[in-house]
C-alpha cells in the first residue's frame, strides 16, 4: 500500500440523508476503493444536531469517524455520550473541560490518520471559541511527529475565513475540507504544497429543499415571522462529498468532488428501523 483512499461526506440532513448512507454507502466504498470514512454528522436528527442513537446506527453503516459543528451538543443525549464515544468530535476550540473531543488518532493495520473538528470565529456568536488559527498551529505540529495524514474538518461560515485557513495549513496537513454551508462547491484542488482542499462538501440529503430542510416550512419563516420547526425535505437525494487519495508521507495525491444520486425513493416505512434511533 503506496496511498489511501477517504471518503469524506458532506453534512448529513435529516432521515433522509441517513436514508442516502444505509443506501449508498456500501457501494461508493467498493467503487473507489475507501478505506476510511470521515462524516459530518451535524445535522443528522432532525436537521440540527445529532443525537446519540444516530450516532451509533451511522457507526454500524460504515462510517469510521462523525464530525460535527456548533450543533453538536444541541441534543442531550449526545452531551453525555460523547465522553465514552472515540468516533465522535467535537469542535477542538470549545471552551477547555467541554465534554468530547475535537481530535483523534485512529489505527488501522497499514496507516495510522488523524482527525480535526474546529470551528471558524465568523457567525457563531453565541459560541466562546478560542482562535482556531492558533491553535491549528501548535496541535498540527504534535500530531505530525505520530502520523503525517491529518484532515481537518474546518466548519465555518465565511468563504474568506477557510480560504485563508488552506494557506495558513497548506504542506502541514493532508486535507483541509470546509463544511457548514451545506452546498457543495467546485473549488476542489490540490495544493502546491500536497493539501487538498475544497471551500465545502455539500451536504447529504434532498437536494429539493433549503439546505435539505423543507423549502415551504423556511419560506414560512421568511414570510410570518413567527417560529416554526424545520423538517428534513425528502425528494431528489444525494450523497455529496469528496474522495481524497493521500500517499503514506501525508501528501493529498487527488481529491474528488463526490455526487451520488440516491436511486431509491425514500419512505418513511423505510425509514422505521432509524425511528427507534431518533
Amino acid at each position: 500500500m503506496s496511498s489511501i483512499k477517504v471518503l469524506f461526506i458532506g453534512e448529513i440532513v435529516g432521515k433522509t440523508g441517513v436514508f442516502c448512507v444505509k443506501k449508498m454507502l456500501p457501494d461508493i466504498k467498493k467503487q473507489y476503493g475507501i478505506d476510511f470514512v470521515i462524516a459530518n454528522g451535524e445535522g443528522a436528527t432532525g436537521g440540527f444536531g445529532i443525537g446519540k442513537n444516530h450516532s451509533i446506527y451511522l457507526r454500524k453503516l460504515g462510517i469510521d469517524v462523525i464530525t460535527s459543528g456548533e450543533c453538536i451538543y444541541y441534543k442531550k443525549d449526545m452531551v453525555d455520550y460523547i465522553e465514552t464515544a472515540s468516533f465522535i468530535l467535537r469542535p477542538l476550540n470549545y471552551p477547555h473541560g467541554n465534554p468530547g473531543r475535537g481530535w483523534r488518532i485512529y489505527t488501522r493495520d497499514n496507516f495510522k490518520i488523524a482527525v480535526i473538528n474546529i470551528l471558524g470565529l465568523y457567525g457563531f456568536d453565541k459560541v466562546h471559541l478560542n482562535n482556531p488559527f492558533i491553535i491549528l498551529q501548535d496541535l498540527v505540529e504534535r500530531i505530525s511527529q505520530q502520523t503525517p495524514i491529518i484532515i481537518v474538518d474546518f466548519h465555518a461560515s465565511a468563504t474568506a475565513e477557510k480560504r485563508s485557513m488552506f494557506f495558513h495549513l497548506a504542506g502541514k496537513v493532508s486535507a483541509v475540507i470546509g463544511t457548514h454551508t451545506k452546498a457543495i462547491t467546485a473549488d476542489e484542488e490540490v495544493m502546491p504544497e500536497g493539501t487538498a482542499i475544497i471551500t465545502d462538501a455539500g451536504r447529504t440529503g434532498s437536494l429539493e429543499s433549503v439546505g435539505g430542510l423543507n423549502q415551504e416550512i423556511e419560506i414560512r419563516k421568511y414570510l410570518r415571522q413567527i417560529h416554526e420547526y424545520s423538517k428534513p425535505a425528502s425528494s431528489k437525494l444525494e450523497l455529496q462529498g469528496v474522495v481524497i487519495e493521500i500517499d503514506l508521507d501525508g501528501k493529498a495525491r487527488a481529491i474528488t468532488r463526490l455526487r451520488e444520486a440516491c436511486k431509491e425513493e425514500y419512505k418513511e416505512k423505510e425509514h422505521e428501523e432509524v425511528k427507534n434511533h431518533d
